[in-house]
Protein backbone atom coordinates (compact mmCIF):
# COMPACT_ATOMS: atom_id res chain seq x y z
CA UNK A 1 0.00 0.00 0.00
CA UNK A 2 0.78 3.54 -0.62
CA UNK A 3 3.34 4.82 2.33
CA UNK A 4 3.03 9.15 3.02
CA UNK A 5 4.85 11.08 5.17
CA UNK A 6 2.53 12.47 8.29
CA UNK A 7 2.01 16.09 7.76
CA UNK A 8 2.49 18.88 8.93
CA UNK A 9 0.92 19.53 12.00
CA UNK A 10 -0.97 23.11 13.00
CA UNK A 11 0.27 23.65 16.13
CA UNK A 12 3.63 22.03 17.03
CA UNK A 13 3.93 22.45 20.54
CA UNK A 14 0.88 21.73 22.00
CA UNK A 15 1.94 21.14 25.73
CA UNK A 16 1.95 18.50 27.85
CA UNK A 17 -0.13 15.57 26.98
CA UNK A 18 -2.97 15.39 29.45
CA UNK A 19 -2.82 12.58 31.90
CA UNK A 20 -4.64 9.25 31.51
CA UNK A 21 -7.40 8.04 34.40
CA UNK A 22 -5.22 6.53 37.15
CA UNK A 23 -8.07 3.29 36.69
CA UNK A 24 -7.43 3.07 32.94
CA UNK A 25 -3.54 3.53 32.89
CA UNK A 26 -2.33 0.17 34.03
CA UNK A 27 -5.10 -1.29 31.06
CA UNK A 28 -2.19 0.35 28.68
CA UNK A 29 0.90 -1.93 28.48
CA UNK A 30 -0.70 -5.46 28.27
CA UNK A 31 -3.25 -3.67 25.49
CA UNK A 32 0.08 -2.71 23.02
CA UNK A 33 0.93 -6.09 23.07
CA UNK A 34 -2.08 -6.79 20.87
CA UNK A 35 -2.86 -3.40 19.57
CA UNK A 36 0.45 -0.73 19.56
CA UNK A 37 -0.20 3.02 19.98
CA UNK A 38 1.66 3.06 16.25
CA UNK A 39 0.56 0.70 13.58
CA UNK A 40 2.72 0.70 10.49
CA UNK A 41 1.32 -0.42 7.13
CA UNK A 42 3.51 -3.31 7.79
CA UNK A 43 1.85 -4.38 11.03
CA UNK A 44 -1.84 -4.39 9.38
CA UNK A 45 -1.75 -8.21 8.88
CA UNK A 46 -0.37 -9.08 12.11
CA UNK A 47 -2.53 -6.95 14.08
CA UNK A 48 -5.42 -8.14 12.06
CA UNK A 49 -4.44 -12.31 13.18
CA UNK A 50 -4.48 -10.70 16.74
CA UNK A 51 -7.82 -10.08 16.42
CA UNK A 52 -9.33 -12.58 14.73
CA UNK A 53 -8.16 -14.78 17.71
CA UNK A 54 -10.85 -12.83 19.73
CA UNK A 55 -13.75 -12.81 17.60
CA UNK A 56 -16.79 -13.74 19.32
CA UNK A 57 -18.78 -17.26 18.89
CA UNK A 58 -22.58 -17.58 18.59
CA UNK A 59 -23.05 -18.78 21.68
CA UNK A 60 -21.13 -15.66 23.51
CA UNK A 61 -23.53 -13.09 21.92
CA UNK A 62 -26.31 -15.10 22.10
CA UNK A 63 -26.14 -14.52 25.82
CA UNK A 64 -27.25 -17.68 27.31
CA UNK A 65 -30.02 -17.73 24.60
CA UNK A 66 -31.79 -14.26 25.98
CA UNK A 67 -30.78 -12.94 22.34
CA UNK A 68 -31.51 -14.41 18.91
CA UNK A 69 -28.81 -14.20 16.18
CA UNK A 70 -29.17 -14.04 12.38
CA UNK A 71 -26.55 -13.60 9.43
CA UNK A 72 -28.25 -12.01 6.44
CA UNK A 73 -26.53 -11.72 3.07
CA UNK A 74 -28.01 -8.21 1.71
CA UNK A 75 -27.34 -6.80 -2.20
CA UNK A 76 -23.99 -4.92 -1.95
CA UNK A 77 -23.41 -1.45 -4.13
CA UNK A 78 -23.36 -1.85 -7.61
CA UNK A 79 -20.91 -4.14 -8.90
CA UNK A 80 -19.64 -4.57 -5.95
CA UNK A 81 -20.46 -8.34 -3.30
CA UNK A 82 -23.17 -8.88 -1.19
CA UNK A 83 -22.33 -7.46 2.74
CA UNK A 84 -23.19 -9.11 5.29
CA UNK A 85 -25.71 -8.03 8.35
CA UNK A 86 -25.64 -9.47 11.65
CA UNK A 87 -28.92 -9.06 13.07
CA UNK A 88 -29.47 -9.77 17.44
CA UNK A 89 -32.64 -9.46 18.39
CA UNK A 90 -34.43 -9.74 22.17
CA UNK A 91 -35.77 -13.29 21.93
CA UNK A 92 -38.71 -12.17 23.86
CA UNK A 93 -39.94 -9.22 21.76
CA UNK A 94 -41.83 -10.12 18.26
CA UNK A 95 -43.57 -6.61 17.52
CA UNK A 96 -41.67 -3.75 15.47
CA UNK A 97 -39.31 -1.98 17.83
CA UNK A 98 -36.58 0.48 17.16
CA UNK A 99 -33.50 -0.74 15.82
CA UNK A 100 -29.28 0.79 16.31
CA UNK A 101 -27.77 0.23 12.77
CA UNK A 102 -24.23 -0.32 14.05
CA UNK A 103 -20.84 -0.10 12.53
CA UNK A 104 -17.49 -1.40 13.99
CA UNK A 105 -14.23 0.26 14.24
CA UNK A 106 -10.78 -1.02 13.42
CA UNK A 107 -8.98 2.36 11.79
CA UNK A 108 -10.39 1.16 8.54
CA UNK A 109 -8.12 -1.38 8.19
CA UNK A 110 -9.51 -4.11 10.71
CA UNK A 111 -12.78 -5.83 12.42
CA UNK A 112 -15.48 -7.35 11.24
CA UNK A 113 -19.54 -6.94 12.29
CA UNK A 114 -18.62 -9.02 15.37
CA UNK A 115 -16.03 -6.67 16.64
CA UNK A 116 -16.57 -5.15 20.02
CA UNK A 117 -20.24 -5.22 20.19
CA UNK A 118 -21.12 -5.87 23.36
CA UNK A 119 -22.11 -2.41 24.72
CA UNK A 120 -24.85 -2.85 21.51
CA UNK A 121 -25.64 -6.37 23.13
CA UNK A 122 -26.60 -4.65 26.40
CA UNK A 123 -28.48 -2.47 24.19
CA UNK A 124 -30.55 -5.23 22.76
CA UNK A 125 -31.33 -6.44 26.61
CA UNK A 126 -31.70 -2.63 28.35
CA UNK A 127 -33.61 -1.03 25.51
CA UNK A 128 -35.15 -4.05 23.59
CA UNK A 129 -34.13 -2.57 20.51
CA UNK A 130 -32.94 -4.73 17.14
CA UNK A 131 -29.11 -4.74 16.28
CA UNK A 132 -28.02 -4.58 12.91
CA UNK A 133 -24.04 -4.77 12.50
CA UNK A 134 -22.64 -3.81 9.04
CA UNK A 135 -19.53 -5.40 8.09
CA UNK A 136 -17.70 -3.29 5.17
CA UNK A 137 -14.96 -4.31 3.02
CA UNK A 138 -11.62 -3.16 4.55
CA UNK A 139 -8.85 -0.27 3.57
CA UNK A 140 -6.25 -1.25 1.73
CA UNK A 141 -7.36 -4.24 -0.33
CA UNK A 142 -10.31 -1.87 -0.71
CA UNK A 143 -10.24 1.92 -0.79
CA UNK A 144 -12.58 4.78 -0.78
CA UNK A 145 -15.67 4.44 -1.40
CA UNK A 146 -16.10 1.03 -1.05
CA UNK A 147 -16.11 0.93 3.07
CA UNK A 148 -18.96 3.96 3.14
CA UNK A 149 -20.94 2.48 0.06
CA UNK A 150 -21.21 -1.11 1.51
CA UNK A 151 -22.25 0.91 5.08
CA UNK A 152 -24.73 2.89 2.86
CA UNK A 153 -25.88 -0.17 1.33
CA UNK A 154 -27.13 -2.10 4.32
CA UNK A 155 -28.41 1.18 6.35
CA UNK A 156 -30.84 1.82 2.88
CA UNK A 157 -31.64 -2.36 3.01
CA UNK A 158 -32.63 -2.07 6.48
CA UNK A 159 -34.75 1.06 5.75
CA UNK A 160 -37.12 -0.62 3.03
CA UNK A 161 -37.08 -4.25 4.85
CA UNK A 162 -37.63 -3.18 8.10
CA UNK A 163 -41.06 -4.95 8.04
CA UNK A 164 -38.98 -7.98 7.35
CA UNK A 165 -36.99 -7.65 10.51
CA UNK A 166 -39.76 -6.64 12.77
CA UNK A 167 -38.20 -2.63 12.76
CA UNK A 168 -40.27 0.75 13.46
CA UNK A 169 -38.48 2.93 10.78
CA UNK A 170 -39.17 5.97 12.42
CA UNK A 171 -37.12 4.61 15.65
CA UNK A 172 -34.02 4.19 13.39
CA UNK A 173 -31.08 5.26 14.80
CA UNK A 174 -27.50 4.80 13.53
CA UNK A 175 -23.98 4.52 15.77
CA UNK A 176 -20.42 3.73 15.41
CA UNK A 177 -17.05 3.50 17.09
CA UNK A 178 -13.81 5.10 16.07
CA UNK A 179 -13.68 4.08 11.87
CA UNK A 180 -16.83 2.89 12.40
CA UNK A 181 -18.05 6.41 13.76
CA UNK A 182 -16.70 7.90 10.92
CA UNK A 183 -18.45 5.78 8.57
CA UNK A 184 -21.71 6.10 10.70
CA UNK A 185 -21.20 10.11 10.43
CA UNK A 186 -20.51 9.99 7.02
CA UNK A 187 -23.72 7.76 5.74
CA UNK A 188 -25.80 10.52 7.31
CA UNK A 189 -24.32 12.73 5.31
CA UNK A 190 -25.44 10.71 2.33
CA UNK A 191 -28.79 9.98 3.66
CA UNK A 192 -29.58 13.86 3.33
CA UNK A 193 -27.74 13.93 0.63
CA UNK A 194 -29.45 11.40 -1.48
CA UNK A 195 -33.01 11.18 -0.34
CA UNK A 196 -32.25 8.48 1.62
CA UNK A 197 -33.58 6.80 4.88
CA UNK A 198 -34.74 9.13 7.61
CA UNK A 199 -32.78 8.70 10.49
CA UNK A 200 -34.17 8.96 14.31
CA UNK A 201 -30.82 9.96 15.67
CA UNK A 202 -26.56 9.53 15.29
CA UNK A 203 -24.40 8.24 18.07
CA UNK A 204 -20.33 8.93 17.30
CA UNK A 205 -17.95 7.28 19.96
CA UNK A 206 -14.89 8.39 18.99
CA UNK A 207 -15.11 8.50 15.63
CA UNK A 208 -12.45 9.13 13.63
CA UNK A 209 -13.73 12.11 11.16
CA UNK A 210 -10.69 13.74 9.63
CA UNK A 211 -7.96 12.90 7.13
CA UNK A 212 -5.89 15.91 8.06
CA UNK A 213 -4.65 14.41 10.94
CA UNK A 214 -2.65 17.79 12.01
CA UNK A 215 -3.78 18.61 15.22
CA UNK A 216 -2.95 19.56 18.66
CA UNK A 217 -4.39 16.78 20.35
CA UNK A 218 -2.63 14.43 17.82
CA UNK A 219 0.38 16.00 18.53
CA UNK A 220 -0.49 15.42 22.15
CA UNK A 221 -0.52 11.75 21.82
CA UNK A 222 1.95 10.68 19.57
CA UNK A 223 3.25 7.44 20.84
CA UNK A 224 0.94 6.82 23.72
CA UNK A 225 -2.61 5.42 24.59
CA UNK A 226 -4.26 3.73 21.55
CA UNK A 227 -4.27 4.59 18.01
CA UNK A 228 -1.69 7.63 17.82
CA UNK A 229 -1.04 9.83 14.93
CA UNK A 230 1.24 7.49 12.91
CA UNK A 231 -1.31 4.71 13.60
CA UNK A 232 -4.07 7.29 12.27
CA UNK A 233 -1.67 7.83 9.11
CA UNK A 234 -1.70 4.70 8.03
CA UNK A 235 -5.50 4.05 8.50
CA UNK A 236 -6.16 6.99 6.09
CA UNK A 237 -3.23 6.34 3.93
CA UNK A 238 -4.71 2.64 3.36
CA UNK A 239 -8.37 4.66 2.43
CA UNK A 240 -7.12 7.47 0.26
CA UNK A 241 -3.69 6.49 -0.76
CA UNK A 242 -2.12 9.72 -2.25
CA UNK A 243 -5.33 11.52 -1.79
CA UNK A 244 -5.19 11.48 2.21
CA UNK A 245 -4.66 15.39 3.27
CA UNK A 246 -5.08 16.98 0.06
CA UNK A 247 -7.83 19.21 -0.78
CA UNK A 248 -9.77 16.92 -2.75
CA UNK A 249 -10.88 14.58 -0.34
CA UNK A 250 -14.62 14.01 0.03
CA UNK A 251 -17.06 14.99 3.36
CA UNK A 252 -18.27 11.17 2.52
CA UNK A 253 -14.84 9.66 3.56
CA UNK A 254 -14.03 12.20 5.92
CA UNK A 255 -17.30 13.86 7.30
CA UNK A 256 -14.85 16.64 9.11
CA UNK A 257 -14.27 18.14 5.16
CA UNK A 258 -18.18 18.72 4.74
CA UNK A 259 -19.05 22.03 3.96
CA UNK A 260 -22.90 22.05 5.64
CA UNK A 261 -23.81 20.20 8.66
CA UNK A 262 -27.37 21.22 8.80
CA UNK A 263 -30.03 19.22 8.16
CA UNK A 264 -28.69 16.00 9.82
CA UNK A 265 -30.56 13.85 12.42
CA UNK A 266 -29.53 14.75 16.43
CA UNK A 267 -26.09 13.40 17.71
CA UNK A 268 -24.38 12.06 20.33
CA UNK A 269 -20.65 12.24 20.03
CA UNK A 270 -17.97 11.60 22.38
CA UNK A 271 -14.44 10.94 23.17
CA UNK A 272 -11.29 10.54 25.57
CA UNK A 273 -9.35 14.22 26.66
CA UNK A 274 -6.24 11.78 26.22
CA UNK A 275 -6.55 10.58 22.45
CA UNK A 276 -5.87 11.81 19.11
CA UNK A 277 -9.59 12.19 18.04
CA UNK A 278 -10.08 15.44 20.53
CA UNK A 279 -9.78 17.96 18.98
CA UNK A 280 -11.39 17.11 15.60
CA UNK A 281 -14.58 15.65 17.55
CA UNK A 282 -15.00 18.81 19.66
CA UNK A 283 -15.07 20.75 16.29
CA UNK A 284 -17.21 18.95 14.70
CA UNK A 285 -19.71 19.43 17.69
CA UNK A 286 -19.47 23.15 17.72
CA UNK A 287 -19.82 23.08 14.14
CA UNK A 288 -22.87 21.02 14.32
CA UNK A 289 -24.19 23.33 16.97
CA UNK A 290 -23.61 26.17 14.41
CA UNK A 291 -25.45 24.57 11.91
CA UNK A 292 -28.65 24.73 14.28
CA UNK A 293 -27.97 21.04 14.99
CA UNK A 294 -29.02 18.82 18.29
CA UNK A 295 -25.90 17.31 19.60
CA UNK A 296 -24.74 16.35 22.89
CA UNK A 297 -21.31 16.27 23.92
CA UNK A 298 -18.79 14.41 25.89
CA UNK A 299 -15.16 14.65 26.78
CA UNK A 300 -14.68 12.08 28.92
CA UNK A 301 -11.36 12.95 31.53
CA UNK A 302 -8.15 10.66 31.13
CA UNK A 303 -9.55 8.57 28.53
CA UNK A 304 -7.79 6.90 25.98
CA UNK A 305 -8.98 5.65 22.35
CA UNK A 306 -11.79 3.36 22.75
CA UNK A 307 -11.24 2.87 26.71
CA UNK A 308 -14.84 2.08 27.69
CA UNK A 309 -14.61 -1.12 25.39
CA UNK A 310 -11.17 -1.84 26.72
CA UNK A 311 -11.61 -1.57 30.25
CA UNK A 312 -15.31 -1.63 30.68
CA UNK A 313 -15.61 -2.40 34.53
CA UNK A 314 -13.65 1.41 34.85
CA UNK A 315 -16.20 4.26 36.30
CA UNK A 316 -15.56 6.35 33.71
CA UNK A 317 -16.20 3.87 31.21
CA UNK A 318 -19.13 2.80 32.60
CA UNK A 319 -20.34 6.99 33.33
CA UNK A 320 -19.59 6.49 28.98
CA UNK A 321 -22.06 3.63 28.24
CA UNK A 322 -24.57 5.02 31.36
CA UNK A 323 -24.20 8.13 28.98
CA UNK A 324 -24.94 6.83 25.86
CA UNK A 325 -27.92 4.59 27.13
CA UNK A 326 -29.34 7.52 28.30
CA UNK A 327 -29.27 9.41 25.44
CA UNK A 328 -30.32 6.59 23.19
CA UNK A 329 -33.03 5.90 25.65
CA UNK A 330 -34.28 9.61 24.70
CA UNK A 331 -34.04 9.72 21.20
CA UNK A 332 -35.97 6.22 20.54
CA UNK A 333 -38.68 7.30 22.64
CA UNK A 334 -39.20 10.53 20.73
CA UNK A 335 -41.19 10.80 17.75
CA UNK A 336 -38.91 11.48 14.30
CA UNK A 337 -41.31 13.77 12.43
CA UNK A 338 -41.00 17.20 10.99
CA UNK A 339 -37.90 19.21 12.11
CA UNK A 340 -38.22 20.41 15.67
CA UNK A 341 -41.02 18.26 16.39
CA UNK A 342 -39.94 16.38 19.95
CA UNK A 343 -43.34 14.90 20.75
CA UNK A 344 -42.73 11.51 23.31
CA UNK A 345 -43.97 8.73 22.20
CA UNK A 346 -46.18 5.64 24.23
CA UNK A 347 -44.33 3.25 26.23
CA UNK A 348 -43.54 0.45 24.38
CA UNK A 349 -45.84 -1.45 26.76
CA UNK A 350 -48.44 0.81 25.83
CA UNK A 351 -48.34 0.96 22.09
Amino acid sequence: MTTLAPREPRTTNPGPPPPFDPELAPALAPLAEVLPPAILPSMISSVRHSIAGQRPSDEDLARGGAIELQERRIPGPPGAPDVSLLICRPRTVVTPGPAVYFTHGGGMVLGDNRNLIGEMLDWVQELEVVLVSVEYRLAPEHPYPAAIEDVYAGLVWVADHAADIDVDPDRLVVAGASAGGGLTAAATLLARDRNGPRLAGQLLACPMLDDRNDTPSGVQMAGRGVWDRTSNDTGWTALLGEARGGPDVSPYAAPARASSLAGLPPLFIDVGSAETFRDEVVAYASRFWLAGGDAELHVWPGGFHGFDAMVPGAALSQAARAARLRWLRRVLQTCSGPAGCRCRRAPREAA
